[in-house]
């Protein structure tokens, strides 16, 4: 018998075996977290004034829905929301104006940021919204993102705890009611995102014993810890801002935390091209982020490498072993993070596309090497170091 089989063989059932001790890991950093989050369940004695900062570009079929549900909060302390856009001729100010008559008591400002102080438009309109923000907490979420009724006292619970300096959310990806909208690719995404990403947040919290990054879910911050992280203008280059400032609030002394309140974020009816596009600039990001630690992702997907194993044995009865235990692990992870922590009932929808998401999964890891172009609304950038220049 040829040794090069054997050794092939050998290596996707090591690989094979990586994996399922991932699944272990996973379901346990899930159990941490739900107890974290049963800890801080009690009601906070306070209810400091927030800003909610909102940067706006366009509109987005179900961006309104979201900006509604920031109008709709049952918060014992003041709320004021804050956009920002680039020009006054932005469609989304048009929303910002329905925003207004629907919901006469509400604190609104309109911020037209017309300065462009980096590569990053979003973050450039960030720093001059911080200017018209009134109160010590600030939180910042994309425009899509819709939110519970509860949604800032789950949030601003936490700071009762001074050694807090930001505190993010999980998140989920909400795919479209039918149609154009749902197509396989938005199916494939949203289920990664609940499935596998959040998984992955919740192993690294628990390895790490706690998390050191934001995202961009919620970025709920005392803007004492921002000042002392060195400010939104120091990440104007940066493309994972949310990831880069939740670091630096860590490296500045204060704990960063992931709060019990599930948001959702929507998902576009992707065709492959931009499925594609998105995945690669969210894996590169990864990458470029947290080196290390992104190495190691590739043999976490226990599934594609124990089909591999399945095709390297020549089909024998011990892989194919392999392979439905390592079915049933994933499983486990996608319904106890998805559904049980999550309540994605999206998940049980597209359970039977869990082993294409994985093989895609496996194939942007390997791909995220190759290169360091991603692309962002629709323009090309260079990526080095976290931060992007325009390509060439």
């Amino acid at each position: 018998m040829e040794v090069l089989p054997l050794l092939i063989e050998a290596a996707t059932a090591l690989l094979t075996a990586c994996g399922l001790a991932y699944m272990v890991l996973a379901l346990w950093g899930a159990r941490a977290y739900v107890r974290s989050v049963r800890k801080h369940s009690a009601p906070a004695d306070a209810a400091p004034g927030v800003t909610l900062l909102k940067p706006l570009k366009g509109v987005d079929p179900r961006m309104y829905a979201g900006l509604a549900s920031h109008c709709r909060q049952q918060y014992a302390g003041p709320v004021e929301l804050v956009f920002g856009v680039h020009s006054l001729t932005d469609p989304a100010v048009a929303e910002v104006e329905r925003l207004r008559t629907e919901f006469p008591e509400a604190a609104i400002k309109l911020v037209e940021c017309t300065q462009r102080l980096g590569t990053s438009g979003k973050v450039s309109n960030l720093v001059q919204m911080l200017a018209a923000a009134q109160y010590e907490h600030v939180v910042i979420n994309d425009s899509d993102i819709l939110v519970s009724p509860h949604y800032l006292t789950g949030v601003m619970r936490y700071f009762a705890d001074p050694r807090v300096g930001m505190v993010t959310a999980p998140y989920l990806g909400r795919t479209g009611l039918g149609g154009r909208e749902r197509t396989v690719w938005a199916r494939l995404e949203a289920l990664g995102i609940s499935t596998d990403f959040m998984p992955g947040v919740l192993t690294a919290r628990k390895l790490e014993g706690g998390i050191r990054f934001g995202l961009g879910s919620t970025l709920a911050m005392s803007r004492t810890a921002l000042t002392k992280a060195g400010g939104m203008e120091a990440l104007v280059e940066y493309l994972a801002d949310d990831y880069e400032l939740g670091k630096r609030i860590a490296a500045a002394g204060f704990t960063v935390e992931l709060c019990g309140e599930v948001v959702e974020t929507t998902v576009p009816g992707y065709g492959l091209k931009d499925f594609w596009d998105h995945q690669m600039r969210w894996a590169r990001s990864t990458r470029d982020s947290r080196k290390l630690g992104y190495v190691g992702l590739g043999v976490t997907y226990c599934v594609p490498w124990a089909i591999l194993t399945v095709i390297a044995s020549g089909g024998a009865l011990w892989s194919i072993s392999l392979l439905v235990f390592s079915l049933l692990a994933r499983i486990a992870v996608a319904l106890t993070v998805g559904v049980g922590i999550l309540r994605d009932e999206q998940v049980l929808r597209d359970l039977w596309l869990l082993p294409v998401r994985d093989l895609f999964g496996l194939l942007f890891w390997f791909w995220s090497f190759a290169g360091d172009t991603v692309v962002w609304r629709g323009e090309e950038f260079r990526l080095k170091d976290g931060k992007i220049t325009r390509a060439t």
